[in-house]
């Protein structure tokens, strides 16, 4: 990470008005060295330009946090966290919170393990599991504070993945584009069924890029009920409407 790069890190955090710390920014700087040595040996990352990752991935990643439900969360989970993000990011930020980065490749697990000690982490464990069976183990069924995630799929998928994970009154802190409010209605029958609640919106400008997304803040209101999620492929398949 050059200077440039700093600077740019240490802005973006001050106009997201999330604290940095000379710590941090070295280990942000870590975690950058590993992304572009790995991604060299295996696709962890589309973006391969490291200007991009610090904005499109390490700021837009800090993004997560900016609804103050946030603070309060002490596990967290991070699904489908492919080369590590929003939860590596957020675990850098915030040191005090337990994380678990769950996904379904197991090469991305072998470089996050290398990121983990690189970066001396403890309280965060790295799963090898798909949404629909880490749901039904009970060591994470219905244990988090906070489910985050930055998944590419439709808004009824999500909330079939995530919700099962939470506990009643957790938080699920979810990113979504322009069509946000189609995808929404969209997913009116999968909040009924799943008893989740959009309880906030917020549109965020992540620094340096055109980048403007809506994060979306659900809470969830009730216990999760046995059926779901159900088996593997079939939210995809078939999404709760």
């Amino acid at each position: 990470m050059n200077e440039n790069q700093k600077q740019m890190m240490i802005q973006g955090m001050q106009e997201l008005q999330i604290p940095s710390t000379k710590e941090k920014l070295q280990k942000f700087e870590i975690f950058l060295d590993l992304l572009m040595e790995w991604n060299q040996k295996m696709n962890l990352t589309a973006i391969k330009d490291s200007d991009e990752i610090i904005t499109h991935h390490f700021l837009d990643s800090a993004t997560c946090s900016l609804h103050s439900a946030y603070g309060d969360c002490q596990k967290i989970l991070d699904l489908g966290t492919g080369a590590g993000f929003p939860g590596i990011p957020l675990k850098i930020l915030f040191p005090a919170q337990d994380f678990v980065l769950m996904d379904s490749l197991k090469k991305r697990l072998i470089f996050l393990q290398v990121v983990k000690e690189s970066l001396r982490f403890d309280r965060l464990e790295l799963v090898h599991a798909r949404a629909e069976e880490g749901a039904r183990n009970k060591e994470y069924r219905e244990g988090f504070d906070a489910v985050v995630s930055r998944a590419v799929a439709a808004l009824p998928v999500l909330l079939e993945y995530t919700v099962p994970f939470l506990k009643v009154d957790g938080w699920f802190f979810c990113q979504k584009g322009p069509q946000w409010k189609e995808e929404m209605e969209y997913a009116q029958k999968a909040m009924q069924v799943l008893s989740v609640k959009l309880e906030d919106s917020m549109e965020v400008k992540v620094p340096f890029t055109d980048l403007n997304h809506q994060l979306l803040v659900f809470r969830k209101t009730a216990a999760t009920q046995k059926a779901y999620p159900r088996k593997t492929g079939t939210p995809s398949k078939k999404p709760i409407k």
